[in-house]
């Protein structure tokens, strides 16, 4: 038996999502399998090829030079293969396989979860993996089928599709704060409040946007609290810490209680709407075609 015929497709696989990733737990998470079965796979293959694939530290994973060779010509042809198997799909009457999305927090809360359970309900042949992750992540290079942005932040090769409804940001602090320290009428004001600021998973703040009659404004603001989880931004608010700029989903139980009040209301942000993206260059899977129309279907609903 040739060296080539004793390596499986399932070891070929497990090498390109190891060498991707170059990470063994995040490939293992996408492949249904153990960290320690992965690793035990890839030994095998290096094994019967005779030739190291993987630079190995406790740390972090890298492709050899002969990985990257492999992985190059292993990409396509996976992509070629996966594509055939896809294409069977077009003969059944609902999809089955996998669909994994990456999507901010506040999209999978307000928007992907009511549309996941629906689209689990009409295609019980498919599963959903749906991750929550602020960070500009490449989809591609990740292994998500798709993955849900604001519109500005999509990359230029990427087919975007209208997902959910436009997304308010409204300005709320509890009113024993307003009390002590004024209530704002001003976005230009807020240099002189506590604010609790936005981090992105980049380490970066958000600067605050506002816009008013054809006016806008970006304010840099400052505070000794800075938090990457608008839950979190919406109780350290009702906890009288400063000023918070959230969605106003995450908001409305708190302001229908009284335990918050919304300011600067006529300066309210321009509002935003969620995408669902994926690359142009690829075969679109059934089951992303599938979710595609689902949530055109239901925002046209609305």
């Amino acid at each position: 038996m040739t060296t080539a015929s004793a390596t499986s497709l399932n070891d070929l696989h497990a090498f390109a999502a190891v060498a991707r990733t170059r990470n063994f737990r995040r490939a293992a998470v996408e492949l249904g399998v153990s960290a320690s079965a992965l690793s035990h796979s890839l030994r095998g293959l290096e094994a019967r090829l005779g030739v190291r694939l993987l630079h190995r530290t406790t740390r972090s994973v890298a492709p050899t030079e002969a990985g990257e060779r492999l992985l190059a010509r292993l990409g396509p042809a996976l992509r070629e293969i996966a594509d055939a198997i896809e294409a069977i799909n077009d003969f059944r009457d609902s999809p089955t396989g996998l669909l994994r999305i990456n999507a901010p927090r506040a999209a999978c809360d307000w928007v992907l979860a009511p549309l996941v359970a629906k689209f689990l309900a009409q295609h019980p042949g498919m599963r959903v993996e749906l991750v929550d992750d602020d960070s500009l992540v490449d989809i591609v290079a990740t292994g998500f089928d798709a993955g849900v942005r604001f519109g500005e932040s999509l990359q230029q090769d990427m087919v975007a599709v209208p997902i959910g409804p436009p997304q308010r940001f409204i300005v709320v602090a509890a009113p024993d704060y307003l009390a002590r320290r004024g209530t704002p009428a001003d976005p230009r004001q807020l240099t002189g409040h506590a604010c609790i600021r936005v981090r992105f998973p980049a380490g970066a703040f958000y600067r605050w946007e506002f816009m008013r009659d054809g006016e806008r404004l970006e304010v840099e603001v400052d505070g000794p609290l800075a938090l990457g989880d608008m839950r979190l931004m919406v109780q350290a608010a009702e906890q009288g810490l400063g000023l918070a700029y959230v969605y106003a989903q995450y908001a409305q139980e708190a302001l229908a209680a009284g335990r918050l009040v919304s300011v600067l209301d006529d300066w309210r942000p321009a509002e935003a709407g969620f995408f669902l993206y994926y690359p142009s260059h690829r075969l679109v899977p059934a089951g992303l075609r599938a979710f595609i129309a689902l949530a055109r279907e239901s925002l046209s609903a609305r």
